[in-house]
C-alpha cells in the first residue's frame, strides 16, 4: 500500500501594509479639537506608524513594530514611552487596542469597545465614532471620517 502524504496546508497570504487617512473629531475634559491621523500598518510584522497632528502641531506620534517594541510620544502631556507591546501603551484620543492587528480591526469593521460605525462603504467604515474614558475617568469622544485606505500590493 503506497504511502500518502498528508494534505498540503493552505498558509495564507500575508496582510499587505495598510496607509489610511482619517480627519477626526475630539470633545473631552481637555477641550475640543479637530485634525488628521494618519496610519501605516504592516499586519504581518506588527508594525505601526501613527500620527496625530492638529492645526499646526503634531499631538501623538506611535511607531514600532512587534519585534522591536512601540515608542508612544505626546509632547503636549510631556510623555514619552516604550512598552513591548501596544496593549501597555496609554493611546490617548482613541480606544485601547492590544495590537495592529485588532487597530486594523477596528477601522476595518468598527469592531471595539465603544465604538459605532455612523457610515460605511465597500471597503469598510466611513465614519466612525467612539466614546470612552480618558486616564481620569473622563468622558471623551472621539470621530473618525476616513480621507485615504490605500492597500500595498
Amino acid at each position: 500500500m503506497p504511502l500518502q502524504s498528508p494534505p498540503a496546508m493552505s498558509v495564507p497570504a500575508p496582510a499587505v501594509p495598510i496607509r489610511a487617512q482619517y480627519g477626526w473629531g475630539y470633545a473631552g475634559p481637555d477641550g475640543e479639537g479637530v485634525g488628521t491621523l494618519s496610519l501605516l500598518l504592516e499586519p504581518y510584522s506588527g508594525r505601526l506608524v501613527l500620527e496625530l497632528h492638529a492645526p499646526g502641531e503634531r499631538l501623538v506620534l506611535l511607531e514600532g513594530d512587534r519585534a522591536s517594541g512601540y515608542h508612544l510620544q505626546v509632547p503636549r502631556q510631556k510623555l514619552d514611552q516604550r512598552a513591548p507591546s501596544l496593549s501597555q501603551l496609554p493611546l490617548p484620543f482613541l480606544p485601547q487596542v492590544s495590537s495592529v492587528e485588532a487597530l486594523l480591526r477596528l477601522l476595518r469593521t468598527g469592531e471595539g469597545v465603544g465604538v459605532s460605525v455612523t457610515k460605511k462603504d465597500a471597503t469598510g467604515p466611513l465614519k466612525l465614532h467612539w466614546q470612552g474614558k480618558d486616564a481620569r475617568g473622563k468622558d471623551e469622544q472621539v470621530w473618525l471620517d476616513r480621507k485615504r485606505w490605500e492597500e500595498s500590493r
